[in-house]
């Protein structure tokens, strides 16, 4: 059973992806195309306008031929005589004539049939079949009303005319289409080399080179993706050059709790006494925590980065966001005897992920209860979207805030505050405008007017 269903499902293998034609056999393939149709319908149009107008000069000439006949008198007509017109052109019609008088055949050209060449009674021209033999045929009466003229031709003879006429013209016609689509071809490779050459340039760059393309000499069409590959490459310029240096202060930042493991380890290691050894194994697992910390905002930044083309996310709830924040940053609050209030008139709906949210509030105020004294008060203030106005929250602290010259630089990665005996790592505020950035928030800083320290608003558009 296992075997037949294996072999069944080996026939179900996928098929290798089609490779596309290239813009230069696609746009070949389409004019040409287009061409030859236009061709074809100009063809058949020169055909069905030659066949007329040949048919109309041939019948005028049928015509004319029983005018003339019928201004001959009856007696003078001498079959021999009408026989005797010499033959000066290839083409030149061959008409025969009939004369009818009560049914009776009077007189006729050497070559016309002895039945008659169509009925005698119509008028006008018509197509008839005589001995296997389609005939155009004008029938006329006479000076007399009783005789009756019949002035015909063969079809076959007026085809090979209208043939004649259009091979004339076709001959030509087909000796251009070829030239045509020569020329079709050397324009088209001829405006698809920009890209030829665009592709060759960017095949043998170096990996590590991002220079912008020169532009020079490239054509109108080509110049947008010209200037969109120069606009990624310094994107990635900058993109390389911020890793570059965030990668280095990574490191440095990472060293230091690292060394301070490290030393905190020895010392608990050459420890004679369990007091002294007890400190030194607090000191480590604090330096393990904000080593952990460190990781953690790392990381955080990492993936905004990766999420900037992320599409928007529905709607999150600010208010049970900043809930459930404040609840988890309660027992820190509560160990330094510090009041967290939160202030909010009612839902407030958002464009933002509901763990960006999360990560956003909680940096805000972990950096507000991190950097206020024992016993200081923290608010969280949340403020619905009005008509005109989005939804704000604001952070604010009655700690000892911040100088000018501090605050113009927060937002800047591994930037801390000297002085202010806390450990960290200076990334709370980057992962917060990092956040802010992505989604076109408005982030300010300044001095609370109530409390006296720091005050951060974030509004929404």
């Amino acid at each position: 059973m296992s075997a037949a269903s294996d072999t069944g499902a080996g026939h179900h293998t996928a098929s290798p992806a089609r490779t596309p034609r290239s813009l230069q056999t696609r746009l070949l393939v389409t004019v040409l195309a287009l061409v030859l149709l236009a061709w074809c319908a100009a063809a058949a149009l020169a055909w069905y306008e030659t066949e007329h107008e040949v048919s109309e000069l041939l019948d005028a000439h049928l015509a004319q031929t029983a005018a003339l006949l019928r201004l001959q008198p009856l007696d003078e007509l001498d079959e021999d005589k009408l026989n005797e017109a010499p033959e000066l052109y290839k083409y030149q019609p061959k008409v025969v004539f009939q004369l009818w008088h009560d049914g009776q055949l009077l007189a006729r050209s050497a070559n016309a049939p002895l039945q008659p060449l169509t009925d005698r009674r119509k008028r006008g021209f018509t197509n008839s079949e005589v001995e296997d033999q389609e005939w155009r045929v004008f029938v006329t009466p006479g000076r007399k009303g009783d005789v009756r003229i019949l002035v015909g031709e063969r079809q076959s003879m007026r085809d090979e005319i209208v043939m004649a006429s259009v091979s004339s013209m076709w001959e030509p016609m087909a000796w251009a289409l070829p030239l045509l689509a020569l020329g079709i071809w050397w324009a088209v490779r001829g405006s698809v080399r920009p890209l030829r050459q665009l592709g060759q340039a960017v095949a043998t760059r170096q990996p590590q080179s991002l220079a912008p393309l020169d532009t020079a000499g490239v054509p109108p069409e080509v110049l947008p993706l010209v200037t969109a590959l120069n606009g990624l490459f310094e994107r990635m310029a900058q993109l390389l050059a911020s890793e570059q240096q965030f990668t280095a202060d990574a490191a440095h930042e990472l060293r230091t709790p690292i060394a301070g493991i490290r030393m905190q380890a020895q010392v608990a290691q050459g420890a004679s006494e369990a007091a002294e050894r007890s400190d030194a194994l607090a000191a480590t697992v604090r330096g393990c925590d904000r080593a952990t910390r460190l990781v953690e905002q790392l990381l955080q930044l990492a993936r905004l980065d990766a999420e900037a083309a992320q599409p928007s996310a529905p709607p999150t709830d600010l208010t049970d966001v900043a809930r459930t924040v404040v609840a988890d940053l309660a027992s820190t609050a509560q160990a330094r005897g510090q009041q967290v209030a939160l202030q909010c008139t009612g839902p407030a709906p958002v464009p933002l992920a509901e763990p960006l949210a999360q990560v956003l509030l909680r940096n805000l105020l972990d950096n507000a209860l991190r950097y206020s004294p024992e016993g200081a008060q923290v608010q969280v203030q949340i403020s619905p979207a009005a008509p005109g106005k989005g939804a704000q929250l604001c952070v604010q602290d009655s700690g000892p805030g911040l100088a000018e010259a501090d605050m113009a630089r927060l937002g800047e990665r591994f930037f801390r505050v000297l002085g202010t005996g806390q450990s960290g790592s200076g990334l709370g505020w980057s992962i917060v405008q990092r956040i802010a950035r992505l989604h076109g928030l408005r982030v300010a800083h300044d001095r609370s007017p109530t409390l006296g320290g720091l005050r951060v608003t974030i509004t929404w558009p």
